[in-house]
């Protein structure tokens, strides 16, 4: 394959982010890759895509960098770009967890376990296995036995947390999330919030998928990402199993869309057959709203 999927973040100090968006937006233009990239003053949290001579070059370019020497970029083969075009945005947080305190990952955060010792620990019976994504990205896919929080936003997982998990702080808790970055300050939250025992998975999904050891065991359906492949393997064992089940008939579904009312816009999952009886939608109102995209794109109206 001739293009490379790069999925990065690095909590460190950047005094002026606004000036740092905008030398970096020339840079990653000037290479020609495209992506979607966060800056705070906590960090860089970013997603590109390009060739494999662009992405390398932009590799060593971050890594000459005092600040980002250390940064560890989960690679994935790709066959064309992963984006249609360049974002890069300054916010108040790399993440959104949007805590009443906000914490530094480089401060407090959970254990940080290596692919093997996240798959060995997996298997006990005296773990509480915790998904830091939202509903819809658990529904694609999920490790084995993980609890889907019922939350549409990353930050509404501490809430959840309160009300659901805060008898079971004596437990061993492990998280995991997409890449690595949510869980470093969930589990940091976690800690705060009084659990004894908190782990999260080193580097996220992605790096468990392409461990050449664990080689992403115990991983059922697919993994959300957020470009415009929508989802990627992860268990390379040979027994990946689709876990999705059409919003509507329930059948095993792997294919994402987003409701065709554009003030709606839920994920869902569809197979063909329901997306054309029910013109992408997840109910009655969105199929009927007069802005449907599915009705305009198929000119029923």
């Amino acid at each position: 394959m001739d293009y490379q999927v790069l999925l990065y973040y690095k909590y460190v100090e950047i005094d002026d982010p606004q000036a740092f968006r905008n030398e970096h937006f020339n840079l990653c233009s000037s290479l020609g890759l495209r992506g979607r990239i966060l800056i705070a003053t906590e960090g860089m949290n970013g997603t590109v895509s390009g060739t494999i001579e662009q992405t390398e070059k932009y590799m060593e370019i971050l890594q000459n960098d005092p600040r980002f020497s250390d940064m560890v970029f989960k690679i994935e083969p790709s066959e064309e770009h992963a984006f249609k075009k360049l974002k890069v945005k300054v916010k108040p947080e790399i993440v959104n967890l949007s805590l009443e305190e906000d914490l530094n990952p480089n401060e407090i955060t959970g254990k940080h376990l290596s692919p093997k010792e996240f798959f060995e620990t997996l298997q006990r019976d005296d773990v509480i296995v915790l998904d830091a994504r939202n509903t819809y990205e658990y529904d694609l896919g999920h490790f084995r036995g993980a609890i889907r929080p019922d939350i549409e936003t990353f930050r509404e997982l501490p809430q959840w947390v309160r009300e659901n998990l805060s008898e079971h702080k004596d437990k061993k808790i492990l998280t995991y999330c997409t890449g690595g970055i949510r869980c470093e300050k969930f589990s940091g939250f976690l800690v705060k919030e009084g659990f004894k025992d908190v782990s999260q998975l080193e580097g996220g999904i992605i790096s468990y998928g392409y461990d050449t050891e664990v080689k992403g065991a115990l991983w059922d359906g697919k993994c959300y990402v957020f470009d415009e492949r929508i989802s990627v393997s992860v268990n390379r064992t040979g027994e990946e199993t689709i876990v999705g089940e059409c919003y509507h008939c329930g059948k095993q579904e792997e294919r994402y869309v987003k409701c065709g009312n554009p003030e709606c816009n839920k994920h869902l999952l569809l197979c063909e057959d329901c997306e054309h009886e029910h013109y992408r939608s997840c109910s009655t109102v969105c199929k009927e709203h007069p802005h449907n995209r599915y009705v305009k794109e198929h000119q029923l109206a």
